[in-house]
């Protein structure tokens, strides 16, 4: 009890600790509240889009509640073992990023999450979860150089991969998004992917494709397929707080544009059919050759040299 007592004094003896733990327990409790209703206004504007008045603002809530109180099979003794760590990889990532961590150490968090979900599909027998791993990994190929430039754009800006002084660097007056434009653009291209909306729904089809059914998820049920729903709520709101950090030199500009790029894909995934994984990887590289390396270049002369 003693040691406990001493760790306790430990993290509150300072602000800035007070200041950290309060950060953190704000996204562990608030990320999956926001994220929720996130998926939420995700379904009442597609439904508004189709014509139709759709379910309840809270209806994902209802539905996590639901698949926890009901019974799951296990097809293969890894397979919950494995989206347990894409959960915890996932909620690590966020944590890191909310604490002000390395941004490089929460991309290779987040990544790290993405293998332990495709592991899991692998872990089972399904021929449709076997395609919707493989799919995840080819979105993580497609993604993850887009998501370091981006980092590297991040520390050629402001001088450090530090998420903090990242943020810091906007509340001065200043604007990561003057001077990464084109990495922004390419950033809003590549989160389509990452938040599994058509024309990029490959690996696990909400849509309920034909030769997918449920793709990677196929054969998840009751609280393992909950945890991977709110995983996804919480790797939305990590996503969706990098937007942030582009804006953060005007609070209200940046919480509407965070607004603004979440309904752009919603607008996305209803109007777009979805493409064949060749044409995801191939437009993914080209966006991120010609937008990603464009701007470091542009960065190279622009900024002053030390």
């Amino acid at each position: 009890m003693s040691q406990v007592n001493e760790i306790l004094l430990l993290i509150f003896k300072n602000e800035n600790n007070i200041n950290l733990f309060l950060r953190l327990a704000g996204y562990l409790i608030l990320a999956p509240v926001a994220g929720g209703l996130l998926s939420g206004i995700d379904r009442k504007l597609t439904a508004r889009m189709q014509g139709r008045v759709g379910p309840p603002l809270l209806q994902p809530f209802y539905d996590v509640f639901k698949l926890m109180k009901k019974q799951y099979i296990i097809v293969n003794v890894y397979q919950n073992f494995f989206v347990l760590l894409f959960f915890v990889f996932t909620v690590f990532s966020g944590a890191l990023f909310f604490i002000g961590a390395d941004l490089l150490i929460v991309i290779f968090a987040l990544t790290l999450g993405g293998v332990f979900f495709a592991l899991a599909g692998f872990s089972v027998n399904s021929p449709f979860s076997h395609i919707g791993a493989e799919r995840e990994l080819i979105q993580m190929m497609a993604y993850d150089p887009m998501l370091l430039i981006l980092a590297m754009g991040m520390y050629l800006v402001t001088g450090s991969f530090n998420v903090y002084e990242i943020y810091n660097y906007g509340q001065g007056g200043q604007a990561l998004i003057y001077y990464l434009p084109f990495i922004f653009a390419g950033y809003i291209y590549i989160l389509t992917i990452k938040f599994r909306k058509s024309p990029f729904d490959i690996s696990m089809s909400h849509h309920a494709h034909q030769e997918l059914v449920k793709g990677l998820t196929t054969e998840f049920s009751g609280k393992y397929l909950g945890l991977i729903e709110v995983a996804h709520w919480y790797e939305n709101v990590l996503l969706l707080s990098i937007v942030y950090l582009f804006f953060a030199f005007n609070v209200p500009l940046a919480v509407f544009m965070v607004f603004a790029v979440w309904v752009a894909e919603i607008f996305i995934d209803n109007t777009y059919a979805r493409f064949k994984w060749q044409l995801m990887f191939k437009s993914s590289w080209l966006v991120t050759a010609v937008t990603g390396i464009t701007n470091i270049i542009i960065l190279y002369y622009l900024l002053p040299k030390k």
